[in-house]
């Protein structure tokens, strides 16, 4: 089988995946190399490659966050990649947008597919995760949809590597200068071939393609004024994780104080959420509120809140969307939600019904409702 039909082969493996709404990861191997697919109910979360791992993750930290510093850190939790939990920090600390965090994601992505793709020995295989139970969150994920542009791009830059008659090189490799050679034969190329600059990263610097830069070092490679090398990926120091920290003082706090049960509000507005607070804290329990959805999942995952409020009505992301997006991740499936709007009328009330929502409670607030409910769905509080 050719190198373009593998990588349509594995788009449609993984359009299977996608309407299965799986969960595992997706190993890709040839002979040389070796990659790993992570999905997440049927979204792409994030993309490694045993090959230049901590090199591509600058350059695309460089191409897409050049202002984001963020700290390499060493994971107990070796299922999960660190680069997508950096991204994940990132967002959340409100460093980065999803937008920047997503870029990242399809660039990673397509420089991996599109490596792997020249050898004609790939071969892929799904793998299941035995544990659903996860933290992550399927805001920050691709779906199909947008993988498939991805694997347009691939399809598109392998058909024109192989039309160049490029099949034996990789953008991987190396440009080294074999001879002294007087700049000027150079046209200016003589500072990227000093043996520290892959393909890749020499297109990263001037914000060309790979293709276009292949074909400008192809003729002095077949002049043997230049020879393409392997190169080691680039050493990382990993520290101890601020978020691995901030996760042990939690639970050093938990295990020292009584604990009070924890109340998430979902909701844009900070009045509501203001509003909420002075009702249930005076009755003893904690709350927390979340305006943004996508970065909030983090949050629930991390506190796990006892009992959710949900708007339905927010800026960006549909109450309901947000619900499924609960209710299929294991971490926050067993917690209770009541779909607390404006929006009072029949219709939506029968929805939350059929969806499963534990209650329905319309705005504004009344505190003795609110604190029946509360009591209603957390007995032992």
């Amino acid at each position: 089988m050719s190198a373009n039909n593998k990588i349509i082969k594995l788009s449609q493996e993984i359009d299977i995946l996608s309407q299965r709404m799986a969960t595992g990861n997706l190993l890709l191997n040839s002979h040389a190399k070796q990659g790993k697919i992570y999905i997440f109910y049927g979204r792409l979360l994030y993309t490694t490659g045993n090959f230049h791992r901590v090199r591509r993750w600058q350059r695309a930290i460089e191409l897409h966050c050049p202002e984001w510093k963020p700290i390499t850190l060493q994971l107990s939790d070796q299922e999960k990649p660190w680069e997508y939990i950096l991204l994940y920090d990132g967002i959340t600390r409100d460093e980065i947008t999803l937008y920047q965090a997503k870029k990242v994601i399809r660039t990673v992505t397509l420089e991996i597919l599109f490596s792997l793709s020249l050898y004609v020995d790939l071969i892929c295989q799904w793998e299941q995760s035995p544990d659903k139970k996860s933290e992550l969150s399927l805001g920050l994920a691709l779906c199909y949809r947008e993988l498939e542009e991805i694997f347009s791009k691939v399809n598109k830059m392998q058909n024109l590597w192989q039309k160049a008659g490029f099949n034996s090189l990789n953008p991987n490799l190396v440009p080294v200068m074999t001879k002294t050679v007087k700049p000027e034969a150079l046209s200016g190329w003589g500072k990227y071939l000093h043996g520290d600059l892959t393909i890749w990263d020499i297109a990263y610097q001037l914000r060309k393609s790979v293709l276009a830069v292949t074909k400008t070092l192809f003729p002095l490679v077949k002049k043997g004024l230049v020879q393409l090398k392997t190169v080691p990926d680039l050493s990382t120091s990993p520290i101890k994780s601020s978020l691995t920290t901030a996760n042990s003082q939690k639970s050093t706090d938990k295990t020292t104080s009584k604990k009070q049960s924890l109340i998430a509000c979902i909701d844009d507005s900070p009045v509501v959420a203001e509003t909420l607070k002075k009702i249930v804290q005076p009755a003893g329990y904690r709350l927390i509120s979340i305006q943004d959805p996508i970065k909030g999942f983090v949050k629930i995952a991390e506190y796990k809140p006892d009992l959710i409020f949900l708007d339905l009505e927010m800026p960006h992301a549909n109450g309901y969307t947000v619900y499924q997006f609960l209710r299929k991740a294991p971490a926050f499936e067993k917690i209770p939600v009541i779909i607390f709007t404006n929006r009072n009328n029949v219709i939506d009330r029968s929805r939350a019904k059929l969806i499963g929502a534990a209650d329905f409670l319309s705005k504004p607030p009344k505190p003795e409702e609110i604190l029946k409910m509360i009591q209603k769905h957390l007995p032992n509080t």
